[in-house]
């Protein structure tokens, strides 16, 4: 039987209000996510990573990739925010990736996604793959409002588990990738021995970064 993999999936904002640290430090984070994934040995055997940024257009920058082939994506901040186009890639990497359980075999694990954005959509059709998402319930999603721009509404509609995080400071994104590291470690620990892949515990956020009630 095949491995039952977990997919991670990062959604990086790098539109232009991103430029500059914003985005050294989420580069920096992702790299870090990565030295700690390869130190825990249940994410190493079952956590696969990818990276999706967003500005005037989505691409999916690293297709779901193991963790011990995981090579960090340069990133640039520029354009527009469009965050329809982020969850509609989204939605197709999963029909092309993850695995469905079927009469013959058990499939992936649920996905666990985690979206950064600064700022409000600037497309008017994010609402419809919002509502897919949040309807479908396709992965466990965290949305992470960044700095005091970011729209708090437009994350709800995506999902019931969002994080404030205010300071965006290299110290701030280090910290919360050492929070996604966790969360992804927690993951891959139940669903390596007795989960079933579905809701999922977080652990607790650090300082400065809130879940939003």
């Amino acid at each position: 039987m095949s491995l039952r993999r977990l997919p991670v999936y990062i959604l990086a904002d790098v539109s232009g209000s991103m430029r500059g640290t914003p985005v050294e430090s989420v580069k920096a984070g992702i790299r870090q996510l990565h030295r700690d994934l390869l130190t825990g040995p249940q994410a190493v055997e079952s956590a696969y990573l990818s990276v999706i940024t967003f500005a005037d257009v989505a691409i999916q920058v690293v297709p779901l990739t193991e963790v011990s082939n995981f090579i960090p994506p340069e990133m640039d901040a520029t354009g527009q925010t469009n965050y329809g186009d982020a969850l509609r890639v989204l939605l197709e990497c999963f029909e092309m990736e993850v695995v469905r359980t079927t009469a013959d075999q058990k499939g992936d694990w649920k996905p666990l996604v985690f979206i950064l954005s600064d700022g409000a959509p600037t497309d008017t059709g994010w609402a419809e793959y919002a509502a897919q998402l949040r309807n479908r319930r396709p992965a466990n999603i965290i949305a992470v409002a960044c700095g005091d721009h970011a729209d708090l509404a437009a994350l709800r509609e995506t999902t019931d588990t969002v994080i404030q995080m205010r300071d965006m400071s290299p110290d701030a994104f280090r910290a919360f990738f050492k929070f996604v590291s966790a969360s992804v470690k927690t993951t891959s620990a139940k669903v390596g021995s007795v989960g079933d892949g579905g809701a999922i515990t977080l652990p607790p956020p650090p300082p400065g970064i809130t879940i939003i009630p």
